[in-house]
């Protein structure tokens, strides 16, 4: 059975990592954070928010970088996790399409690029 998630509100939150409950607004506002709300709109912060948290006062206290930088960073983590899911979906598609065909001549295309993203071909 699937545990619900546990959420924090922001006293929780800025009392356990050392910030100031403004300081959290401020992030929020800036886009670094989004906090799921309530049905009466208190802030509640999940697992996920929270790691993301401790990312930011890491990129912030520890490496000194600024908000304009840790906005950057976050999305670079993310773009590379998204690129990083498309290459296993790739990956497992070509070992599936291999192991179908006991050779896959070499002019034969498996996939091609439409855009930004990779679509299988279809055999014909």
């Amino acid at each position: 059975m699937k545990s619900r998630p546990r959420y924090r509100m922001i006293s929780w939150v800025a009392e356990k990592y050392n910030v100031h409950p403004q300081t959290l607004r401020l992030w929020e506002r800036e886009g670094l954070l989004t906090p799921t709300r309530s049905q009466g709109n208190t802030r509640l912060y999940d697992e996920i928010a929270c790691q993301r948290l401790e990312t930011i006062i890491t990129l912030t206290r520890d490496l000194g970088v600024n908000l304009a930088g840790v906005e950057i960073i976050l999305n670079l983590r993310e773009q590379v996790g998204r690129l990083q899911r498309e290459s296993d979906v790739l990956k497992q598609f070509l070992r599936q399409a291999v192991q179908e065909r006991s050779e896959v001549p070499r002019y034969h295309a498996l996939v091609r690029f439409e855009g930004t993203s990779i679509q299988p071909v279809d055999d014909e």
